[in-house]
């Protein structure tokens, strides 16, 4: 950074562009469904590639483990929905492979100007790919489950919408 201060560092938050997503957001920014309340994600995989090493689990090359390999883009997820978070607490373990980087990551952020919480489990021991991630409003929920990636293991890319109607529990259930 000292020898090349003209440089920036930027990330593909690619999950951005995911037609599930674009449309949470534009469900999420319509203000039909009130406020972001709270925000619930899961991203995970089976292992951290391959076993006996690689790049994602040598620190001096990926800076970290699950949590910036996928977890990162979660984080970005709720922070797009719902905006900053100044109260943090997390925990972070590489107890199951031990590799030097993490294989699980668990972050719990609430925002205390609004109240707005969230919470993310970044981890490489799902045993199954998946991604997860419910987004609770005033009067819905959105679950965008899935997500189109180039090994096509994380399922179907999906958007959910539950309604709520007249502060009854029961909603109406569209799928996108």
């Amino acid at each position: 950074e000292a020898d090349r201060p003209h440089l920036v560092l930027k990330y593909g938050f690619n999950h951005r562009y995911h037609e599930s997503v674009k449309e949470a957001k534009d469900l999420i920014d319509s203000g039909k469904y009130g406020r972001v309340v709270n925000l619930r994600g899961v991203y995970g995989k089976s292992r951290m590639t391959p076993f006996s090493g690689g790049w994602r689990v040598d620190r001096s090359v990926s800076g970290g483990g699950i949590l910036l390999d996928q977890g990162i883009h979660l984080l970005d997820l709720i922070m797009y929905f719902a905006g900053s978070f100044d109260d943090v607490r997390s925990f972070v373990s590489n107890d199951f492979w031990q590799h030097d980087v993490e294989d699980n990551a668990w972050a719990l952020l609430r925002n205390t100007a609004t109240g707005c919480v969230a919470m993310l489990h970044s981890t490489a021991t799902q045993w199954r790919h998946k991604f997860r991630l419910e987004i609770a409003l005033d009067k819905a929920l959105i679950e965008l489950t899935g997500i189109l990636s180039g090994s096509k293991s994380y399922g179907e890319e999906k958007l959910t919408l539950v309604e709520q109607h007249d502060g009854s529990m029961h909603g109406t259930f569209e799928e996108y």
